[in-house]
């Protein structure tokens, strides 16, 4: 007796309208979505509490509520550039030489990412910002 073996078809799972329905659903979403263009954070800043650094050896710039500059109490274009040239003067190629940075609460922070970009690339590391302390001594 010879029995034929029956060819079962492969069973198989077609994948082509899952993906179709995914890639409508994303485009849906995509669409559907909005995106805000601007966004307020309300940020409390942290209080700084510690022992103070020293003021000795350390460059001081100072940043007013108007952008103004200070360095070592001398007055300094409030560019980058003016900074640059400014810090380069009173570095004399030192590079470790802390610097302290200390800007009105106030200030921009455009002002303050100037002078740190500026401090960066003129290799400094050693950067410091300055704070007023918490405790009520």
């Amino acid at each position: 007796m010879n029995f034929r073996h029956v060819r079962r078809p492969e069973v198989a799972i077609n994948l082509t309208p899952l993906i179709d329905v995914v890639f409508l659903l994303l485009i849906f979403f995509m669409v559907s979505s909005s995106f805000s263009e601007l966004t307020q954070l309300v940020v409390d800043l942290p209080e700084a509490e510690g022992s103070p650094a020293s003021k000795d050896a350390a460059l001081m710039l100072s940043i007013d509520v108007d952008g103004n500059m200070m360095l070592d109490g001398q007055s300094v274009p409030n560019d980058a550039a003016g900074l640059m040239r400014a810090m380069v003067t009173k570095l004399q190629g030192s590079t470790d030489r802390p610097v302290m940075l200390s800007a009105d609460a106030l200030t921009h922070h455009q002002h303050v990412v100037t002078a740190m970009d500026v401090a960066f690339r003129l290799g400094l590391e050693r950067l410091t910002i300055a704070t007023e302390s918490t405790s009520d001594d």
